[in-house]
């Protein structure tokens, strides 16, 4: 995509995947654009990467289904202007996910889960052979269901080509702020995630805490499995995430203000349950424990809107940002083309 003619001066509080995904949108539709991000890695440098609407879908989330199979559609686009362009091919990490169950409840709530999506338009192709799918999974893991469209990314590598894409459009950066009265720009982004409501104060974003622990594959070991699995082991949700040297594991979730150390208990229940929904794992190297603090809502769903004449918001995304990063910069670059709003949307 081309620069456009030049609109304004624009300033993006928040430099992960949400801000720099709003910052070369702009950037490419003209705006003189400016990131202040945080020397800290924030929640999108411990993300597992997944884009996947159906697996992570529940009943009563139908909008955030809808708007990530809309995201979803944008990561899988093709051609100039999509937003994979510029970015390298190896950022993708895995197609389609298997949905299993370990134990009968387990097997109720995906049953559950597929009959949901089916209501919503979204079939999905059930299972009780999960193991001729997947060969690497436990011995009496049967009922499952694929999504056949849904993707993984390396949230790292994102993130860096997101920044260099950035670099390549004239974007300029600057240090974190601790209020907008001092920001110098026409018009102002917040997207810095849970501190968001510093900035202004009454967003209901809170921060959600969640370990995410990086498997190495090492020589004699099985290979590392082709597509996302997803599991429910003992009412506990796991995640697996193929990457090109190994799985990233995740994800426990709870509260627990700003602490962002990873907890032997939390360890502990992410390798048993990723041990016991593919036991080759057991010999991978243990290779990273980290936290990352999501940025929820009540509902679940995102603030990306207008705030005032100057002022929007891109944040709130909780577990869905790298999902939801495409659509995200679209809405934001349709309420900059339409100017002033009168009043905040809400999706």
């Amino acid at each position: 995509m081309q620069h456009a003619t030049q609109r304004g001066s624009l300033a993006v509080i928040g430099g992960g995947v949400i801000g720099l995904s709003v910052a070369r949108r702009a950037a490419q539709d003209g705006w003189q654009v400016r990131v202040h991000l945080s020397p800290q890695p924030g929640a999108s440098w411990v993300a597992g990467g997944m884009l996947a609407p159906h697996s992570e879908g529940w009943p009563g989330e139908e909008r955030l289904l809808q708007i990530g199979m809309e995201s979803l559609a944008l990561w899988r686009a093709q051609g100039p202007g999509c937003y994979l362009e510029g970015l390298p091919a190896h950022v993708v990490t895995a197609r389609e996910s298997l949905v299993v169950a370990v134990d009968r409840a387990d097997a109720a709530d995906l049953r559950t889960v597929g009959q949901w999506l089916s209501t919503q338009g979204h079939p999905v192709e059930l299972t009780t052979t999960a193991r001729d799918v997947e060969p690497m999974l436990a011995q009496g893991i049967r009922h499952g269901f694929l999504a056949v469209t849904e993707l993984a990314v390396d949230n790292r590598a994102v993130v860096e080509a997101l920044a260099a894409h950035c670099d390549g459009l004239g974007v300029s950066w600057a240090g974190p702020v601790d209020s907008l009265a001092g920001v110098d720009a026409d018009t102002v982004v917040i997207a810095n995630g849970i501190d968001a409501p510093a900035l202004w104060p009454g967003l209901p974003i809170r921060p959600v805490k969640g370990e995410v622990l990086r498997l190495r594959w090492r020589r004699g070991c099985l290979p590392v499995p082709h597509r996302v699995i997803r599991a429910r082991v003992r009412g506990r949700q796991v995640y697996l995430v193929p990457r090109g040297d190994g799985v990233v594991v995740g994800a426990t979730q709870y509260e627990h203000g700003r602490d962002t150390s990873p907890t032997v208990t939390g360890v502990r229940e992410l390798l048993d349950d990723a041990c016991a929904v593919m036991p080759a794992l057991g010999e991978y190297e243990l290779s990273e424990c980290a936290a990352g603090l999501r940025p929820m809502t009540p509902d679940n769903l995102p603030l990306v809107g207008r705030l005032d004449a100057r002022t929007l918001v891109a944040a709130g995304h909780g577990r869905s940002g790298f999902l939801l990063a495409p659509w995200t910069a679209e809405k934001i670059a349709a309420e900059l083309a339409a100017g002033v709003q009168p009043e905040t949307t809400k999706v």
